[in-house]
This record gives C-alpha cells, structure tokens and sequence, in this order.
C-alpha cells in the first residue's frame, strides 16, 4: 500500500511538474531577434505572440522574456530559421537600413507620395521606399514591423533604404536605425 501511494505522489509531481513547465514555455529575446523571427521558430503568429505577452507594438529588447500558451507548439522550437525569411508569397527578399518617420512634424503635410493621408490614418503601415528599388505601391512586409504598402518616397531614401511610418516622435526614437529584411510580395 505503501508503495503504491508513494508511486502515486511521484507520478502526481512528475505530472505537476511537466505539465508547469510546458505551460511557462518562455524565450529570452536574443540580439537580433524580431518578433517574426520568434513567431517561425515557435512556429505561431506575431499577432498571437503579441497577445499573449500584451505587446502594444512590434519592439521587443534584449532580455526581455516573451511567454507561450500554445503549449503544444511552444514547448519546443521549430528548427533553426533559415538564414534568409521566407514568405509564402515572397517575390524578393532584400536586406535595408531602416529609419523611422512620422507625420506630425512641422511643416510636414503627412501627404504621401501616392496620396495617403498619414494625419487621418496615424496607424497606416506605410514605408518611404526610393522607387528605383520597390516600386511605389508595392505590398511588402517588413522585418519588426509588419505588412505594409511602400507609398512613399524621400529625399534621403536612396538606394537599400527604406523608412517605415509611425504614428508618433516618440516611437520613431524606439525604433531608431536598423538592418531589416523586407520581403517584397507577390
């Protein structure tokens, strides 16, 4: 009898214990990483990710843990992303310096090139692109930042260049200057 109740307790703390651990699935966000990035390799969705660890935006920071629910998918990663992001509708894969921008600055109009209203759409996903590179009107997703339409230009957008719109100062300081991927769909 003795055996049998301790037998239980074991399996009872094994199950506890596991079931606990697939539940806090967990990644310590590395350098480089994206919440895109992350979402492949636990094979789930930047939305749901975003959800889960209630992200208001597409920034993340080194150290900063990001729990799972998922606990199925979570628990482990896929296999280690491909060195270049694939899109299932991807045309073309280029690597940019990314800035950020916005349209409440002064003197801007927060017209765009191809005729958003950035000041009546603050959350519009709209990157400045040099038209030579994506041509203006393309869909593109961009690496930290989304889906988007390249529906502007500028006059320091040249070449590999691409700068993504934002509704405020503030969160064009957050995203600073980076090295992104941007897919460029069909």
């Amino acid at each position: 009898m003795r055996k049998a109740i301790m037998s239980l307790v074991v399996a009872c703390v094994l199950f506890s214990t596991s079931a606990v651990e697939a539940a806090s699935a967990s990644h310590t966000v590395q350098r480089g990483d994206t919440l895109w990035s992350i979402a492949r390799e636990y094979k789930t969705t930047v939305n749901q990710l975003k959800q889960w660890n209630n992200l208001k935006s597409d920034n993340i920071r080194v150290g900063q843990k990001l729990v799972f629910q998922n606990t199925t998918a979570a628990a482990q990663p896929a296999k280690p992303a491909a060195s270049k992001p694939v899109a299932v509708k991807a045309a073309k894969v280029l690597t940019v310096k990314s800035t950020a921008y916005t349209a409440s600055c002064k003197g801007c109009s927060g017209i765009t090139a191809t005729g958003i209203n950035l000041k009546k759409n603050p959350n519009a996903k709209v990157i400045a692109v040099d038209p030579k590179v994506i041509p203006l009107g393309t869909k593109v997703y961009v690496e930290g930042y989304g889906e988007a339409i390249a529906g502007d230009k500028g006059g320091a957008i040249k070449g590999n260049k691409i700068d993504v719109h934002v509704p405020n100062k503030q969160q064009a300081y957050r995203w600073g200057v980076r090295t992104v991927k941007v897919q460029i769909l069909k």
